[in-house]
């Protein structure tokens, strides 16, 4: 299921219909659905051991320290009605669509290298700050490391989890310390920290609640964030105007031919436009108005264009640079590469499983695809290929097996290979193929 996952991800009955086409050592001749959903079943009731060996497996590709790790959620998509006792499957706000969807929400703890180490599989509707302890605990119970800095993205920054690396460093004697993305809709409660910072190649640096405050700031990021914010906000507005224009030509009975339109009806629609469009603090219309009228908040604008390219980060990490802290944070990318990879090139959503431990089971069996992606994307780039795993995958299914029958004599081969293709064996570190009997 794993390779299936990684080669030509399918659901459990296309993997079977797979299985028929690839030759696999040891596979018995025999499989069927009901002993997939069984496999999956004893999978997820051993996987502490199954994952504690992949790690053992993975160490000596790894930093043996252990002192960077990397952390990031997403949320997958999950189809079925029917309520079950714990059940995953709840809905919440959904990362792809930015709609509500009823999912899953998985956590992934990567390395600073780019192996993912070990994920977690929470509720659709968990809060994101609610899982960061958990997430400590089982890395601090899985690696026997002194020193761990998480690296988290907005979203994962509250009081509660400063006060969770406090506590969870005095009890396991550990020293534990974050680099933590501050959320943009936050950065007013710095106390003024940022108005007077000075930046030098776009980095400054202030203090905060006794943490240290990194900020990046990048001027053409924040004129472009800026003008389109206000482009958006004019744009509504003509719109609003529109609806305007159109209720004031009906009270003078130019109206045109059509549904009768309302001031109630006009703020309902203009209502709607401007939070889909995420501007209610910019554009604010009034809903206690006897006719449709609307105001633009210029100061807010104003407020929100001084935030306007900045990146601020919250550490406790002393002995690292500014540029350090901030380089640390741009590698926490690759995870978001890993959750693109998850859910294009591995297909993990959607997910037609119901029982908790099934579910459980789907996102394991996805994480070791994406950890045998992500050792491939390693071996083929220290050989200097520049060819990614999926089209690396690709490319290799171009070696086929051949069974051919002439009369009463059998022949079996292994199809030509070409040096290109022998080069990736090298690179990924396995065997030539055995040259062909045909």
């Amino acid at each position: 299921m794993v390779f299936n996952r990684l080669c030509a991800p399918d659901s459990k009955l296309g993997c079977l219909e797979w299985r028929n086409t690839v030759a696999i050592p040891g596979m018995p001749s025999h499989v069927d659905h009901d002993q997939l959903l069984r496999t999956m079943d004893a999978l997820i009731e051993r996987s502490d051991r199954v994952e504690a060996g992949v790690s053992r497996l993975l160490r000596p590709l790894l930093d043996q320290q252990l002192s960077v790790v990397f952390y990031d959620l997403t949320t997958v998509r999950i189809h079925g009605e029917c309520e079950v006792a714990n059940d995953l499957r709840a809905f919440g706000m959904n990362k792809e669509t930015g709609g509500i969807a009823r999912q899953f929400v998985l956590g992934v703890v990567q390395s600073a290298e780019g192996l993912p180490r070990m994920h977690t599989v929470h509720a659709g509707n968990v809060s994101e700050t609610k899982t960061l302890q958990s997430m400590l605990e089982q890395v601090l119970k899985r690696f026997s490391v002194q020193r761990v800095i998480v690296v988290a993205d907005r979203g994962l920054l509250s009081l509660s989890n400063l006060d969770t690396f406090r506590t969870l460093a005095e009890t396991t004697k550990r020293q534990l310390q974050f680099i933590l993305a501050v959320p943009a809709r936050r950065y007013a409660e710095l106390g003024g920290s940022l108005e007077t910072l000075s930046f030098k190649e776009g980095i400054a640096e202030a203090q905060f609640a006794d943490h240290r405050l990194v900020v990046a700031h990048d001027p053409t990021r924040a004129a472009e964030q800026s003008a389109k914010r206000r482009a958006r906000i004019m744009e509504l507005e003509r719109f609003g105007l529109q609806l305007a224009t159109k209720l004031d030509a009906q009270d003078e009975g130019l109206s045109d031919a059509g549904r009768r339109a309302t001031d109630r009806g006009a703020y309902s629609r203009f209502q709607r436009a401007v939070s889909d469009a995420a501007l209610t603090r910019f554009i604010k219309a009034d809903l206690h108005a006897e006719l449709f009228s609307f105001a633009i908040d210029e100061a807010a604008i104003q407020e929100a264009e001084r935030y306007d390219g900045k990146l601020v980060l919250l550490t406790n990490v002393a002995d690292f640079t500014a540029k350090q802290i901030l380089e640390r944070y741009k590698s926490l990318a690759d995870i978001e590469r890993g959750f693109r990879v998850l859910k294009s090139d591995l297909e993990i959503a959607p997910v037609h499983h119901r029982l908790p431990e099934r579910i459980r089971a789907h996102a394991l069996i996805c994480f070791f695809a994406l950890t045998m992606h992500r050792v491939m994307r390693m071996r083929l780039q220290a050989a200097g290929q520049t060819i990614s795993p999926c089209k690396a995958l690709q490319a290799l299914r171009l070696i086929q097996n051949h069974k051919v029958s002439i009369g009463d004599q059998a022949y079996a081969g292994i199809s030509k290979t070409t040096p290109q293709l022998l080069s990736l064996f090298d690179a990924l570190g396995v065997p030539h193929p055995p040259k062909s009997a045909l």
